[in-house]
């Protein structure tokens, strides 16, 4: 083990003081710990001006504020500064006179490349980088098949995934995914006298956003509350997960996104309600959705070329619809206006609060993709803008399956009905209704696709199609027949 005098935890996306290997190993290894986070320009300057009401700042805003108070709680306090992370770090470590900086891996392609620039930077000055596993179980390569190789497909990946946890006597070995301790000894954490208040929003650029407004709970104690909520409900996970006017999901993709809640914990939970038999199902839904998400992320760091290129790379080859009218679709798209009531609801609840159901983003990704022949890319790119749990690895991930150009992608065949997805998932058009109010006057048959309903009907729920409501911007059947020919290049 390290014997340091000082050392500095950089956190990232690892906002609570709890279950947190970069400040476990740094407390274990170090006499005196200071904390630090950054507002990285080379991040955030690239959403302004646009962005200014940015949600996902706020809540790194927010959450840190918490943080920052919890680390003073037990004796230090969180240096927050907003400058390029690569410069800063190095000057920093050089200005506290520490030893090493402990942080937390990323996986993404420009973290790696910042991380490898910082520790150079470090280098220089005979400090080191160290870097730990912690948002993810299994991270890299440590999931591989019986070849050696990293796995393009998500059951076989899932199946060595469980492997890696499982006992001899069966079951999952809970004790792969105890909590990290992160207790202090007394004055071990330590804050510079001189370390200057926290940047505000203003000074950064941003404005406030009314995060309460948008139920979006911020740091450690939100993700707690949220976690308390769906226990209860973790039982019927697998039957409620696919329905966006039920409350099925956890809703801490967001707090997973930003490290406010311990992915360890997470899954020893599920694995704890699924050996205890109660709700058994349900866990085990739960619990692959979040080995859906340590499979993205060993796909990203295993390929980094998919970052704009399809993982299949035949499907590059795809000719996609350009020009005014695919522009003027894409915006359709985007602001709610397609004609087709459950991609506009979708549409509607991400543009307003950030957050999409994950049924709805497979469905609108696909109809952006299969009914408009507009290429994955745009939709990627629009999901990353304006998602509060953007990830790079899943978003991605995801889109690429919906555009089948992915790893263990749905058939480029297989493309969603809309008005059949609206009728099996929204059925009664509660969804539709809640972001969609003017469609509220029509029954739930109409609803799900309102042109094909009588022109009574219409008119006692006081719509007129090109009015109220827009008439729909494509025929999926004729799209579909499209998309098949579309898609005929990578049969070549």
């Amino acid at each position: 083990m390290r014997r340091l005098n000082k050392s500095l935890v950089w956190f990232r996306r690892d906002l609570r003081n709890f279950d947190n290997a970069a400040l476990h190993h740094a407390l274990g290894e170090s006499q005196q710990v200071y904390c630090v986070f950054i507002f990285d320009k080379d991040i955030l300057d690239p959403l302004l001006p646009e962005n200014r009401m940015d949600r996902r700042v706020a809540f790194i805003h927010a959450s840190l504020q918490e943080l920052d108070a919890e680390l003073k709680r037990q004796g230090g306090g969180l240096i927050v500064r907003h400058a390029r992370a690569v410069d800063e770090i190095p000057a920093l470590a050089e200005q506290l006179g520490v030893d090493a900086v402990y942080a937390n891996e990323d996986y993404e392609p420009a973290a790696l490349e910042r991380d490898a620039h910082v520790a150079k930077g470090l280098q220089r000055s005979g400090r080191e980088l160290l870097m730990f596993k912690d948002q993810v179980i299994f991270a890299k390569e440590e999931v591989l098949s019986l070849a050696g190789k990293p796995f393009s497909v998500f059951t076989p990946y899932k199946n060595a995934w469980l492997k890696k946890l499982s006992l001899p006597s069966g079951g999952l070995n809970l004790d792969a995914l105890l909590p990290l301790a992160c207790k202090p000894a007394k004055g071990q954490l330590a804050f510079p006298a001189t370390a200057a208040p926290m940047p505000t929003l203003k000074s950064m650029g941003f404005e406030a956003c009314n995060l309460a407004a948008l139920n979006l709970v911020t740091g450690m104690k939100g993700g707690a509350s949220l976690l308390k909520d769906f226990v209860p409900r973790m039982a019927r996970y697998k039957e409620t997960r696919d329905y966006p006017a039920v409350k099925g999901p956890s809703y801490l993709s967001v707090h997973l996104r930003f490290g406010t809640v311990s992915i360890r914990s997470l899954a020893r939970l599920a694995a704890e309600s699924m050996q205890s038999g109660e709700g058994k199902e349900g866990a085990a839904v739960w619990l692959s959705e979040l080995v859906w998400r340590d499979f993205y992320f060993m796909i990203l760091y295993n390929n980094p070329q998919v970052v704009g290129s399809a993982f299949k790379p035949e499907y590059d080859r795809i000719s996609w619809e350009t020009g005014k009218k695919a522009d003027n679709a894409f915006a359709a798209w985007c602001e709610g206006h397609t004609g087709y009531p459950l991609m506009d609801a979708a549409m509607m609840q991400l543009n307003q609060t950030g957050y999409m159901h994950n049924r709805l983003r497979m469905v609108t990704a696909c109809f952006l993709i299969k009914d408009l022949g507009i290429d994955w890319r745009r939709g990627e790119a629009y999901f990353a803008r304006q998602l509060n749990d953007f990830d790079l690895s899943a978003n991605n991930g995801g889109w690429q399956w919906a555009s089948s150009s992915g790893c263990d992608a749905q058939p480029y065949f297989r493309i969603f009905n809309p008005i059949t997805q609206s009728e099996k998932f929204d059925p009664e058009g509660k969804f539709i209704k809640r972001y969609l109010p003017q469609l509220s006057g029509l029954d739930r048959k109409s609803i799900h696709a309102p042109w094909l309903a009588p022109e009574l009907t219409l008119s006692m729920a006081g719509i007129k199609l090109g009015k109220e409501y827009p008439r729909p911007i494509v025929a999926h059947d004729e799209a579909r027949k499209k998309t098949l020919e579309r898609y005929s290049v990578v049969k070549k």
